[in-house]
């Protein structure tokens, strides 16, 4: 077990350091123009898979990285550089986790590499969770897969919504009902190979931020996928819904689902993204204070401003602790007894929302105009507290972590 440590070593650094170029010299260069296109930056991740950075083998190095720090670092580097633009390259990262979650190995070699592609042919993959009428409440969730047994088949139908990459996506992984009874507890999630017939792009939504990122919704209509495409099998699908099934008879406890796996595994690196962004927001608005002169003297100067960048500074490297803290446990094993990925997620995400409207303010009427990137990363943060659980359902999943109790 790697011991925690605020201090990266040098290859981290290294890598560190890469990132930041990449995303200082062509993410950066490139936010404002597909801010306003409102379109997939497909000539940055070609520039990102060529490079390298956008590829299962620099995926798999972080995620994998021993001191859980390597998710994260990178995280932060590519949203330091735009929001929209970098979820444009780790948009697949969900749904490769998604199948690193469930998955077996067989499975995690055949379609991790497929969601990626190469260099040459850069491919996209695409995590299908929310629907119309269930987002939060993912026990709403209407999609049904229904197993043919004689063509060992299963059979999809429904409608998903905000999913990143959706409809563009090679490769969507889908989570659906298996067993309404169950409630949460009856989901599973499955492969949708590239080219299946009945999948087909829904509405594409134009969004406040993140404009970059293509979200839209996923029409799944008599979809049918090999029973090799269950992510896990059935046979341990069919155990986890046995055990399901007594404990609900005997009022026991709570199993977890298939989509619950993905995004806890993945909330800490949403964290990270927060970080990114609230970083960038505060050292354009320190720039500023310091640059910027009324009165005779550099607003910094002002104890209004220098004390609004005294907190914007302390709330994002205590955001970075906890979700460097996270991340660490998540790799080691630790569990989460006190909802520690939540609250890593929640404290940054709102860090990120807070720190933009205060880089905004410093700046002034100029910060309110597009030619500053204050606004837009303002607008990109407002995501943070929204996806991925919201910040009201990490409050009620840190509540009920600590107390054990089923609040509502």
């Amino acid at each position: 077990m790697a011991e925690f440590t605020m201090e990266l070593n040098d290859e981290q650094k290294e890598v560190r350091d890469w990132l930041h170029g990449f995303a200082a010299d062509v993410i950066r260069p490139a936010a404002a123009e597909w801010d306003e296109r409102e379109e997939t930056p497909w000539p940055v991740i070609q520039e990102a898979a060529k490079v390298g950075i956008y590829s299962l083998d620099f995926y798999a190095q972080q995620y994998f990285d021993p001191t859980g720090l390597g998710i994260p670092m990178a995280m932060e580097e590519l949203f330091w550089g735009d929001a929209g633009i970098a979820l444009s390259i780790v948009g697949t990262g969900l749904a490769a986790v998604g199948v690193l979650a469930n998955g077996t190995e067989e499975q995690i070699g055949t379609w991790v590499p497929q969601m990626y592609g190469d260099a040459n042919d850069v491919k996209l993959a695409a995590f299908c969770s929310s629907e119309p009428d269930a987002g939060s409440d993912v026990a709403s969730m209407r999609t049904r897969a229904v197993y043919d047994e004689v063509k060992d088949e299963w059979v999809i139908n429904g409608t998903k919504t905000w999913a990143t990459n959706g409809g563009i996506a090679n490769v969507h992984v889908v989570v659906a009902v298996v067993d309404p009874e169950l409630g949460s507890k009856g989901h599973a999630s499955f492969i949708v190979p590239p080219n299946t017939p009945g999948l087909s792009q829904g509405q594409k939504f134009k969004k406040h931020g993140i404009r970059a990122s293509h979200t839209a919704e996923v029409i799944l209509d008599d979809v049918r996928v090999p029973g090799s495409c269950l992510l896990g099998g059935k046979e341990k699908l069919d155990e986890r819904l046995a055990r399901a099934r007594e404990r609900a008879k005997a009022g026991g406890e709570r199993v977890k689902n298939a989509a619950m796996a993905t995004f806890e595994a993945s909330r800490p690196a949403v964290g990270a993204m927060a970080v990114g962004t609230a970083r960038a927001a505060y050292e354009v608005a320190l720039d500023y204070a310091m640059t910027r002169e009324q009165f005779g003297r550099p607003i910094i100067d002002n104890q209004g401003v220098a004390f609004q960048l005294a907190e914007m500074r302390t709330q994002i490297d205590a955001a970075r602790l906890l979700v460097w803290r996270a991340s660490w446990m998540a790799i080691n094993g630790k569990p989460f007894t006190a909802a520690e990925g939540s609250m890593s997620k929640l404290f940054a995400s709102e860090t990120a929302k807070k720190v933009t409207a205060q880089a905004i303010q410093i700046l002034g009427g100029n910060g309110y105009t597009r030619e500053y990137p204050v606004e837009r990363m303002h607008r990109d943060s407002a995501i943070y507290t929204i996806f991925e659980g919201t910040s009201e359902i990490q409050r009620l999943v840190i509540a009920r972590t600590l107390s054990g109790m089923p609040i509502r």
